[in-house]
């Protein structure tokens, strides 16, 4: 008998009176949970295979599965918790590191629901964004500090090249091998539509996306998987991953059974080898390093693309940001580690880095500081879960908003957390062609869209609430924001007044 074993962390409950048989669930399930009994007249389960991405439950016509979690678990124990006891003994069995997908599901603060936004009432009236106009377009880029004219008189408009967004959010990276092509393809034709972009992540560019370029911003990461000159001519941004917020201080990793076909041509690297970034740049231990580089991108592309610099939030995260202001990089990417991933060590994702918020507020107010906001544009991810999220973000001196994880759940991931194993049942995270033909990318595409139209219209709202009428004075004023259930340490490193003031 084997010492270790784990009782199922779910069970999956069959109600045979409403079960016709039809046996749906065990074609639509690639972990195998469901199976026909040898004589075929039953549908039975395996528990120990179920991650509870509930295809079956919403595929199912008689409405006959449920899955819940399991209530069997060790003796209470506040210091050992099952979980704790689990992860030992599947260490102990397995020798290696355990893997995870998606975000910090620990129980730290989520700063965003401690802070509450302000409403003009009389003496600076609301505005109505149905009757008035309302100013969602930002720029993302170097900013003049001053107007300056010709001997004409003539406004200079030599401005260094930026993005321009219809609204402050953007598709955050998430890179061809990790996600499917269908789900690329979702992601490139609804920032199209809705005028953002979206980011190819670390997988290079699938060539059938090229025709979206003026949408996308490519990454080069220290693997360089992906990247040549076609790659960086082909996006309107480049953008230098230096750190991941789910993954702090490591490298990236993705298995060689995904990277198959397309992936293995688009990476530059053979099928079914591991894809495996290094933990740094081996170009780059200095500030001074990525300056280099930032130029050697800007002159690759004759400087007719704004340069982003993405770094994890960690302790020190406003001294690395001003060093990136002062390096070229004409945008900062500020990762939180409440960030998604589709694979990272499950004791870095849970204990390294911070909350983007913190990050966040820290970073605006040195840059203010040191009078050099204007020559960066900031933008945020980790988390950002609503419309609400991302107010409260530019409120704390955001330009823009990264969201992938909501973006995700939009195309119909259900977060069961188990993207490492490449067998995402909705078609998302997987490599594998039929399972990814669950994801119809004009779906995809049209959920993305209804998701963000329907934010910048409550974005649109919150503001004119606010008697704010345009993203730029929104951005930084923190007098909009009050904290509630907040010690006066973090009201000082946010940067608002507690709720009442």
């Amino acid at each position: 008998m084997q010492a270790d074993y784990i009782y199922p962390t779910y069970e999956v409950i069959r109600k045979d009176e409403r079960c016709n048989k039809c046996g749906l669930c065990v074609r639509e399930c690639s972990y195998g949970v469901h199976y026909r009994s040898d004589d075929g007249r039953f549908i039975l389960s395996d528990d120990s295979k179920c991650v509870n991405c509930q295809r079956c439950v919403a595929t199912c016509p008689s409405h006959a599965i449920k899955i819940v979690k399991s209530n069997c678990d060790f003796r209470e124990n506040f210091n050992w918790s099952g979980d704790s006891i689990k992860e030992i003994m599947k260490q102990a069995g397995s020798g290696g590191v355990l893997p995870s997908s998606m975000g910090n599901p620990q129980p730290y603060p989520v700063y965003w629901d401690k802070l509450l936004l302000n409403a003009s009432q009389v003496t600076n009236p609301p505005i109505d964004p149905l009757r008035e106009p309302m100013e969602t377009r930002v720029f993302l880029g170097k900013k003049p500090s001053d107007i300056a004219r010709d001997e004409h008189g003539q406004l200079i408009s030599d401005l260094p090249p930026r993005l321009t967004l219809e609204l402050p959010i953007l598709f955050s990276a998430m890179s061809y091998g990790s996600i499917s092509y269908n789900a690329h393809a979702a992601l490139a034709a609804a920032a199209t539509d809705l005028g953002t972009c979206y980011n190819t992540g670390e997988g290079g560019l699938h060539e059938n996306f090229y025709r979206y370029g003026a949408n996308t911003i490519v990454q080069v990461a220290s693997g360089r998987f992906g990247v040549h000159k076609d790659y960086l001519e082909a996006g309107a941004a480049i953008e230098i991953k230096m750190g991941q917020g789910a993954k702090p201080g490591i490298g990236g990793h993705l298995p060689g059974s995904k990277i198959v076909g397309d992936v293995s041509r688009t990476r530059m690297i053979p099928e079914g080898s591991d894809a495996i970034s290094p933990a740094p740049h081996h170009d780059i231990y200095s500030i001074e390093d990525l300056r280099q580089l930032v130029f050697s991108l800007k002159e690759a592309t004759e400087y007719k693309k704004p340069v982003i610099v993405k770094i994890a939030a960690v302790h020190n995260i406003a001294a690395i940001a001003s060093g990136i202001a002062r390096s070229g990089a004409d945008v900062i990417a500020i990762d939180g580690f409440r960030g998604g991933t589709g694979a990272a060590p499950t004791r870095i994702r849970d204990n390294v880095g911070i909350p983007v918020e913190l990050a966040l507020a820290a970073v605006d107010t040195r840059l203010r500081d040191e009078g050099i906001r204007n020559d960066v544009s900031l933008i945020v991810g980790g988390s950002i879960r609503n419309s609400t999220d991302v107010v409260k973000a530019i409120a704390l001196g955001a330009d823009a908003c990264y969201i992938a994880t909501a973006a995700l759940i939009a195309m119909g991931c259900h977060m069961c957390r188990n993207c490492q194993s490449g067998k995402c049942n909705w078609g998302i995270a997987t490599q594998n062609p039929e399972l990814g033909k669950r994801l119809a990318p004009e779906e995809g595409r049209r959920r993305l869209v209804n998701l963000l139209t329907a934010w910048k219209h409550e974005i649109t709202e919150i503001m004119g609430g606010m008697g704010i009428n345009s993203i730029e004075a929104l951005r930084g004023n923190r007098l909009m924001l009050r904290g509630i259930g907040l010690t006066e340490k973090e009201l000082s490193v946010l940067g608002v007044a507690h709720a009442g003031e």
